[in-house]
């Protein structure tokens, strides 16, 4: 199956070349503020284009996600898939998303480092052949500008023990890339560098 991986395009997604594929996966912040109507343009653009399935998450910009999750259900199209601590099987393929990232000022989605974010985590189940989440875990892909390690420690054993084929994610900008280890690809898609300029291409992957 051939996947290709985006995040944080904040807004900019018609300006995307989003290549071919069978399934599409967005790992978050869709919008810049999380705002009714930029999350309406979203979907309406998410869901119109060609791939046969469509996954998405939110992340720490995508305010309506978490302040109002019933009213932003009943806009998700159809053809869509919104993964929220949750999953779902694509031919034979075990897909689960979460867009928790950890505590940072006060953004949606956010958990304090700990026993309070690992929860979700504990969530996972066995099995996962593609895992998809907003942040990265500690150290793969998570190097700010500045040289810190910014990943969720509480995550990283959990992907260790799982070995999904797949962990997708984004949020830390300019971490984007790809690197494989232990068996899992990890890729993180933020098609935005630092300054929300859109830079980088989505990821294409074949599992």
């Amino acid at each position: 199956m051939r996947i290709v991986c985006l995040s944080d395009s904040h807004g900019q997604h018609r300006a995307l070349p989003v290549p071919p594929g069978d399934l599409v996966i967005h790992a978050g912040d869709l919008s810049k503020r999380g705002e009714r109507a930029e999350l309406a343009d979203f979907l309406d653009w998410f869901s119109r284009l060609p791939h046969p399935y469509k996954v998405f998450v939110g992340g720490n910009h995508d305010f309506l996600l978490e302040d109002a999750p019933g009213a932003f259900a009943t806009m998700v199209p159809d053809n869509c898939v919104y993964l929220n601590d949750s999953g779902v099987n694509i031919e034979g393929l075990s897909v689960w998303g979460s867009p928790i990232t950890p505590f940072f000022f006060d953004w949606a989605f956010n958990r304090h480092r700990g026993a309070d974010i690992r929860k979700h985590w504990d969530l996972i189940p066995p099995g996962v052949d593609i895992l998809v989440t907003h942040g990265p875990p500690y150290g793969i892909l998570d190097r700010t500008a500045r040289g810190q390690r910014v990943g969720c420690e509480e995550l990283l054993p959990v992907v260790e023990r799982l070995r999904p084929r797949l962990h997708l994610f984004g949020h830390i900008h300019e971490a984007h890339g790809q690197i494989e280890q232990n068996g899992t690809r990890f890729v993180n898609a933020s098609v935005v560098d630092l300054h929300y300029r859109r830079v980088n291409a989505p990821v294409v992957v074949d599992v």
